[in-house]
C-alpha cells in the first residue's frame, strides 16, 4: 500500500518540478496588477522536437487506487496544467535501469499543476474531480515518446492520513 502524500516541490524535485504560485511573485507585471511567478518548470523537447499544447479530458478517480501501468516519456518533458480548480493523483518512480523503481504517490491540491522530467516513469492522467481537464505541454516531433510497463505487483494507492 501507498499513501499519497502532499505535493510539495521539495519532495517532487527528482521527478519534476511542481507548477503553482507558492512564495513571493518574481515580478509585478501588467501595471502593477499581475503577479508574475517565472520560469517554473524545467521544460526539455529534446532534439527535433518542439512544444505542444493539448487538451486532456480524463474520467475522474477515486482512492483507493490499484496502480497497474506507468509510463515514461524518453525524449521530452510533459507538463499537467489543470483547467479546473480540483485535485488529482500524480504517481511517479525513479528508473532502475530501464523499469520503475518503488513508487510515490502525491495529492496535487487545487491550483497546483506538475511538470515531469524526461524519462520519468509516472502513472496515467488521475483527476479526483469531476472536471478531469487538462492542459498539456509536451514534446511534439518524431521518433517514439511513450513507454509503458506493466507492474506484476500492483500497488494500492490510498488517501494520506
Amino acid at each position: 500500500m501507498i499513501r499519497a502524500e502532499p505535493l510539495t516541490a521539495a519532495a517532487f524535485a527528482p521527478f519534476g518540478d511542481v507548477l503553482d504560485t507558492a512564495g513571493t511573485p518574481d515580478r509585478i507585471i501588467n501595471q502593477d496588477r499581475c503577479g508574475r511567478f517565472h520560469d517554473r518548470a524545467r521544460l526539455d523537447f529534446g532534439p527535433g522536437g518542439r512544444a505542444g499544447i493539448s487538451l486532456f479530458r480524463a474520467e475522474p478517480c477515486s482512492l483507493p487506487l490499484t496502480l497497474d501501468l506507468v509510463e515514461r516519456h524518453p525524449l521530452g518533458s510533459q507538463a499537467f496544467v489543470p483547467m479546473a480548480a480540483e485535485p488529482f493523483l500524480v504517481v511517479v518512480a525513479p528508473d532502475a535501469g530501464g523499469v520503475p523503481g518503488p513508487v510515490r504517490a502525491f495529492l496535487a491540491a487545487p491550483g497546483q499543476g506538475v511538470n515531469l522530467l524526461r524519462g520519468t516513469w509516472h502513472g496515467v492522467l488521475t483527476p479526483l474531480g469531476p472536471t478531469g481537464l487538462f492542459a498539456v505541454i509536451d514534446r511534439i516531433g518524431p521518433g517514439t515518446n511513450l513507454e509503458e510497463h506493466t507492474l506484476s505487483d500492483p500497488p494500492v494507492i490510498v488517501a494520506a492520513g
